[in-house]
């Protein structure tokens, strides 16, 4: 017999009542404290806007015809890019819930380059974001204008080096059923339960690598680091990789890490919302594992490289 999901999580659950015990005394040491407080953390900054992306998804999926984004996105690949990434300062959402809806706008005919400029911008660039970035860096209002400006264009040159160099077989979406001869409510809600069972595991993955990382680094090598401009840079551009924050809460975070130079700080904002363990994780689910060892180390590199480039410029 072929066991459901719904049957691998009783056998949890009666294997953690039946170890609770020992899990106690285990999680009573400060190590494992912290390291479930990040992991909760994670999830719960997480887990709203990936709902909120995973229903959005099933919307574009099911009640959006295909013929709309013909007529929303201009033809010319080269041209649906950036107006793509531009389409993301509308949505107030975060990298949790932009991967589904990017996987579901791939699913509806729009070329995988503008989808993924506009998964890339949108947890950079809309309003709730660039307003945190405000609030959290007083009286330097180019940290957000540059945050901005930054991520669009990462995001911009990412869909169009995907135009030159990807690969459509590099992309493999999870088979979804099919749709389209079911009522509108019934494909709504099986949209619903297959995207937040690929997207949602894997987040739990990330979440958890992320909350290790926060356990192993000492907190000293953050202030050794600091010292040298180009390390700095790339300490805090590894650092946002491994820390996984959701990017309406990161600027306070950047700003809290005062040690380090506006320009590296900015290079771990720029980073933060495009990589991360969570987000590769899942864009590991959801797009495959081909797509995500070749596209997030190239737009990690974009990133620190237009992060650190406008940080000279601007701050």
């Amino acid at each position: 017999m072929r066991l459901g999901s719904l049957e691998v999580l009783a056998v949890l659950l009666v294997l953690l009542v039946l170890a609770r015990s020992h899990l106690a005394g285990l999680l009573a040491s400060p190590g494992m404290q912290t390291w479930a407080t990040v992991f909760v953390s994670v999830l719960v900054q997480a887990v709203p806007f990936l709902v909120f992306g995973v229903v959005l998804s099933a919307v574009i999926a099911v009640f959006v015809p295909r013929s709309f984004w013909a007529k929303a996105l201009p033809s010319h690949p080269a041209l649906a890019v950036p107006a793509a990434g531009l389409a993301g300062v509308i949505l107030p959402g975060c990298e949790c819930g932009s991967v589904p809806i990017a996987g579901s706008l791939i699913r509806r005919g729009v070329t995988p380059a503008a989808a993924l400029a506009f998964l890339l911008a949108a947890p950079a660039i809309n309003p709730i974001v660039l307003t945190a970035t405000v609030i959290a860096f007083p009286g330097e209002p180019q940290m957000a204008i540059a945050r901005g400006v930054a991520s669009l264009v990462v995001a911009v040159a990412m869909g169009w080096l995907w135009l030159r160099l990807g690969k459509t077989e590099w992309i493999r979406l999870p088979h979804r059923p099919d749709l389209d001869d079911a009522s509108k409510a019934k494909a709504f809600w099986a949209a619903c339960r297959h995207d937040i069972m690929h997207a949602g595991g894997f987040l739990v993955v990330g979440a958890a690598a992320a909350a290790t990382i926060n356990v192993v680094i000492p907190a000293a090598w953050l202030q050794s680091l600091a010292a040298d401009p180009v390390i700095s840079v790339i300490a805090l551009a590894t650092l946002a990789v491994l820390l996984s924050i959701c990017s309406e809460a990161d600027a306070f975070v950047a700003a809290s890490l005062s040690q380090f130079s506006l320009t590296s700080r900015l290079v771990f904002l720029v980073v933060g919302p495009m990589v991360d363990l969570k987000l590769i994780s899942m864009q590991t689910g959801v797009f495959g594992r081909r797509f995500a060892m070749r596209f997030a180390p190239a737009t990690f590199v974009a990133a620190v490289l237009v992060g650190t480039a406008f940080g000279a410029v601007l701050l």
